[in-house]
């Protein structure tokens, strides 16, 4: 019988972080009979907007028909959240025994978390009968675990700085990493800034990329997200997207080109557009006759863009809870967003023992604001005034912890590293 302790011996291998490489999982999938030779996959790169440029194109592959998989990370209230075939998310039932298959050659392997929950995801999808999976990388690229699948498609977002210490001081040095999941003579497309294009470039990929290859012309829509207008060589389209801001609009646009290269029809693409929904990613949720919106914003790159997203939906000055892991740049973000904020409530993801304590992050927060501390999300959200609209960003794990206080879900309860 399968019990949640799989689940527990999982979770304590965050501790032992992250060990970049191929050679473990490669070994673990090839005990596991090599369960990612039986559907194509895409991988999906980049600092920021993996997660909803995944989501939207997985949406456009189902809506085409194809069986499609969804693996994402991290995972913002439940494990199984990271593993989504058909528009639904796999059953915990069903991920614990497929995990209880996994943990022997895992242990044998001394995989880390990520290698395994990697492996788990292929076999997962395997035995689901996945036609194609839309993978979203964890960390870096080029020795992230998922790049052990031959992708038939790279995507690429965008590259900030972030995870410097593993990945590079500069962002042509993250750039090289990113593209480490681009294949010499295969197709790939990328929303990256310009001046990286020659570096992915170097890797012998056909390469279509926003702002060259392939046009975009975006008319926000205010709170219902966006009219998008792409013009590529594969022919010219439109649709709507939910996604919230420029950016919002710009990882719609990307996904709609990467479905555009896998042959998905442009009604497809535009019901799966229209349907994609990424929690946690500028939504918005009801609470004590307002609304919070979350926005899991976790580097400055991120900040500034949410900050840009507020201002064009015109958005007043908002009281914001902020928390943020201790190896982040907290001072970038907070200064990005302080124009935007009317106070400041400084918070920690109480299951995460990465988390700043509210008083470091005090010392980093913009001259003016009004500051309060909050031990925890939930002491975080009393402290927020009731109607109007207010602000929680910083962590994915905060978001991820404050949400189901929202929704009325249950939070799974585990130390999260990953």
């Amino acid at each position: 019988m399968n019990t949640d302790s799989d689940l527990d011996w999982l979770y304590a291998r965050q501790r032992f972080g992250v060990h970049p490489g191929l050679s473990r999982v490669r070994s673990l999938l090839a005990r596991l009979g090599d369960p990612q030779t039986n559907f194509r996959a895409v991988l999906v790169g980049g600092t920021n907007g993996k997660g909803s440029t995944a989501s939207t194109l997985s949406a456009m592959l189902n809506a085409s028909g194809l069986r499609t998989a969804l693996f994402t990370s991290p995972h913002l209230t439940r494990f199984t959240e990271r593993f989504v075939v058909a528009g639904q998310e796999l059953s915990a039932e069903a991920v614990q025994v497929a995990l209880a298959r996994v943990r022997p050659h895992a242990e044998t392997m001394r995989a880390s978390f990520f290698e395994i929950v990697t492996a788990l995801g292929c076999l997962l999808f395997a035995e689901a009968g996945v036609e194609l999976a839309v993978m979203e990388v964890g960390l870096g690229g080029r020795l992230d675990a998922t790049n052990a699948l031959e992708p038939v498609l790279s995507v690429i977002t965008t590259i900030g700085l972030d995870h410097t210490a593993i990945l590079g001081e500069t962002l042509a040095l993250i750039a090289a990493e990113k593209a480490g999941i681009l294949r010499a003579g295969r197709p790939a497309v990328t929303g990256v800034q310009p001046e990286l294009l020659p570096i992915l470039d170097k890797r012998g990929t056909d390469l279509w990329a926003l702002g060259r290859e392939a046009g975009v012309q975006t008319a926000l829509l205010g709170w219902d997200g966006a009219q998008v207008r792409l013009t590529s060589p594969v022919g010219d389209l439109s649709f709507r997207t939910p996604l919230l801001g420029e950016h919002g609009a710009c990882n719609a646009a990307l996904a709609a080109l990467a479905a555009q290269r896998l042959g998905v029809s442009e009604q497809a693409i535009q019901r799966g557009a229209a349907h994609s929904h990424w929690p946690g990613r500028l939504e918005r949720l009801p609470w004590r006759g307002g609304g919070v919106l979350l926005d899991g914003a976790h580097n400055p790159d991120g900040a500034r863009a949410l900050r840009q997203a507020l201002i064009t939906l015109a958005a007043p000055p908002l009281p914001v809870i902020f928390g943020a892991a201790s190896d982040k740049d907290a001072r970038a973000m907070l200064a990005e967003l302080a124009p935007l904020m009317s106070s400041l409530v400084l918070t920690r993801s109480a299951l995460s023992p990465r988390a700043a304590s509210p008083e470091a992050l005090a010392a980093l927060a913009p001259p003016g604001v009004p500051v309060q501390l909050a031990a925890s999300p939930e002491a975080a959200l009393a402290l927020l005034p009731a109607g109007g609209l207010s602000l929680v960003c910083g962590s994915l794990y905060l978001i991820g912890e404050l949400r189901p206080l929202l929704t009325g879900e249950t939070n799974e309860g585990r130390e999260r590293w990953q």
